[in-house]
């Protein structure tokens, strides 16, 4: 094997791993703990000429003490880019909350839900088979450049103290509308229509009767008219609704679900994100093409160390250690 290139031990780095879809970014997280807190590069290994410490005083290390941080977290349903810091590496994390971004999600219209995607209950059905991929197109001109975005309802920011989603699960009327956000989407296109041509559809739990009755309350605080109800035939909503797939680059701070759930209801539907794939964040990408990006190393690399750490080289690092040294950032 090459020789990869080792700097100072223990180290601080960056890195981006390739998050699958289903587990959440904190769960990874905590299962990294073991191979890291055990890895000379980053703890620091017993020195012979290191003073010696009394029974009493000696405190042995824990599984854990090595930090590990994310620079932006991503939903369960989501995958791609998540940038880890180890060490002083967390320090640098906050760049990553507001830099440039890149995604791909698929939107299945005729349904919106609770949360924006399909990790969530239904709300509302609406009609579908009068969108075009034309339509599509024409409607994507007006969410790009500078536009503002609202938070869904069913969300954990907070409002005089609450979280969003307790005033539309308990029917507390909002005190004033939520406050929208300024953010700049710097492309967005359509790369794939599916039409009816796709395996996904609309999430079987639907929020009842009262729980709707509940979140119509909760939006009446701002807005009198309020009101949610299905503007389908049970017939239709049988039939196999179309998606289709954009892509975007867009600033920090940008909903994917927000603006999938606004692109359906400007072409007359409702709609909900079904899969969801971060490419890039800030300079760490799934397939870098511009001068400094860096390549993230796949979350199977990990998973097979926890299984089975396998043999150290000639130079006493294991597979995903290399893998590491080859991709980190070093701080």
């Amino acid at each position: 094997m090459p020789k990869v290139a080792v700097p100072a031990l223990p180290t601080s780095c960056l890195f981006g791993m390739i998050k699958p879809s289903g587990p959440t970014s904190m769960s990874l997280l905590n299962s990294m703990q073991p191979l890291l807190s055990t890895s000379r590069l980053f703890t620091q290994s017993p020195s012979e000429d290191a003073p010696k410490i009394s029974k009493k005083k000696k405190r042995s290390k824990k599984v854990g003490d090595v930090k590990l941080g994310q620079g932006g977290t991503l939903d369960p349903l989501a995958d791609g880019v998540l940038v880890l810091g180890v060490g002083g590496g967390t320090k640098k994390l906050t760049q990553f909350l507001d830099c440039t971004k890149e995604y791909s999600t698929t939107c299945l219209l005729g349904c919106e839900t609770d949360s924006y995607d399909s990790e969530g209950a239904r709300v509302r059905t609406a009609p579908w088979k009068h969108v075009t991929k034309e339509q599509v197109i024409e409607a994507l001109e007006k969410f790009k450049g500078t536009i503002q975005q609202t938070p869904p309802i069913f969300s954990a920011l907070k409002m005089d103290g609450k979280p969003l989603y307790e005033y539309a699960r308990n029917g507390i009327p909002l005190p004033r509308p939520i406050e929208a956000r300024t953010v700049t989407v710097h492309s967005l296109e359509l790369v794939e229509w599916k039409g009816s041509d796709h395996s996904f559809s609309w999430p079987e739990k639907a929020l009842t009767e009262d729980e709707k009755k509940a979140m119509e309350a909760a939006i009446r605080g701002v807005d009198k008219t309020a009101s949610i109800t299905d503007a389908l035939e049970t017939t239709v909503q049988d039939e196999r609704p179309t998606a289709f797939v954009i892509k975007m680059r867009v600033s920090g701070g940008t909903y994917v679900r927000s603006l999938v759930h606004d692109l359906a209801h400007a072409l007359d539907s409702a709609g909900h994100v079904v899969t969801l794939t971060r490419s890039r964040q800030g300079r760490f990408v799934l397939d870098p093409t511009e001068d400094g990006d860096r390549a993230c190393i796949p979350w199977a690399v990990f998973e097979k160390a926890l299984s089975n750490t396998g043999e150290a080289d000639e130079d006493g690092w294991k597979e995903w250690e290399r893998e590491v040294l080859q991709y980190m950032e070093v701080i």
